[in-house]
């Protein structure tokens, strides 16, 4: 082995295993230690906008149409369901997978938790991922503005360029 390698794992992977100090002291957690959560912060349906992701709303179902429902050989079984989710600022279209289409159901309010806006031939659906959370709570008390559907609007994509 030349010196230069001498002092890095085997192969030549990772970084040097000398050589490297770590500036300052990181404060560790003791272990067994509550990890404090954050307090969620609700957003309403006319607040969202595309491409983002992070949201924590509360909704009722206005109505749910199960678009797929087919057997797969990897996954078992492949459902699709499209919900008219909404709240007292307006409504927007989520699509619910596989286990959320037993979640949503017509006159049942739900929390989404870390939901994102997609893009779907240039409107807005509402997802969650397996990082969110879909929950079944008590009916809200609010009625469903349904004249104001976010997946109606429909975004286009432009490019800006810089002119220097």
């Amino acid at each position: 082995m030349s010196s230069t390698t001498s002092n890095r794992r085997p192969y030549g992977r990772g970084p040097p295993t000398t050589g490297y100090v770590r500036r300052g002291s990181v404060p560790s957690k003791p272990q067994g230690a509550p990890v404090a959560l954050r307090k969620p912060v609700f957003t309403t349906i006319d607040q969202l906008r595309p491409q983002t992701h992070g949201h924590t709303l509360v909704a009722r179902v206005i109505e749910a149409r199960t678009v797929l429902d087919k057997p797969s050989p990897h996954l078992g079984r492949s459902r699709l369901a499209e919900c008219l989710v909404g709240d007292q600022t307006g409504t927007i279209l989520f699509t619910a997978r596989n286990d959320q289409v037993d979640l949503v159901k017509p006159d049942t309010t739900v929390i989404f938790r870390n939901a994102r806006i997609d893009m779907f031939k240039g409107t807005m659906r509402l997802a969650v991922d397996k990082w969110g959370r879909i929950e079944v709570t008590d009916p809200a008390d609010f009625t469903v503005n349904q004249d104001n559907n976010m997946s109606l609007l429909e975004y286009e994509l432009v490019n800006v360029v810089d002119e220097e």
